[in-house]
């Protein structure tokens, strides 16, 4: 395994992490607290945060680790076989589907419905309370546990490559 890989390795460990603790935090807690907030200021809340997650850092992190999980499926799918070949596999694979496409199909619509909106209007509560907040959660929720998932299968294929490997000296 090369140096550039091993190090591409356990940065894609950290970041799907990192992110699956930004989707953890918003399932635990922040759409729960969004949902009590009185009148329409979940709502309101909400649509300036679809606004700012475009900021540099989030993006560049979450669309990055759609670049680099390609490069870890094709790495655990050409240059190394078996089990720890698999896990790498899988942990590009279930980002890809899990988290990124997950986020393209069903949130970013919902968030885009939301932002065509006006806050203080009885269909957009409507919409709030009966669609997006349980739908956009379950999602989201899923999203955590792809990323969490993509970790520890990168992190698995990782360490199994590293055992495998001849020591060296």
């Amino acid at each position: 395994m090369s140096l550039f890989f091993f190090l591409l390795m356990q940065v894609a460990i950290l970041a799907y992490a990192l992110l699956g603790g930004v989707f953890l935090a918003f399932s635990d807690f922040i759409m729960r607290s969004l949902s009590r907030t009185a009148g329409s200021g979940g709502v309101a809340a909400m649509q300036v945060i679809n606004r700012e997650v475009f900021r540099w850092v989030f993006m560049a992190l979450f669309l990055g680790m759609a670049a680099v999980s390609l490069a870890v499926i094709g790495y655990g799918a050409t240059r190394h076989g078996g089990p720890a070949g698999l896990s790498i596999l899988l942990a590009g694979a279930v980002y890809l589907v899990g988290c990124f496409g997950v986020t393209v199909i069903f949130n970013v619509p919902m968030n885009t419905a939301l932002a065509g909106m006006v806050a203080d209007r009885d269909t957009t509560r409507a919409y709030w309370t009966e669609t997006y907040l349980p739908r956009w959660t379950f999602w989201n929720t899923v999203r955590t546990l792809a990323c969490l998932l993509s970790a520890v299968l990168a992190l698995v294929g990782l360490l199994a490559m590293v055992q495998a490997a001849p020591p060296t000296g």
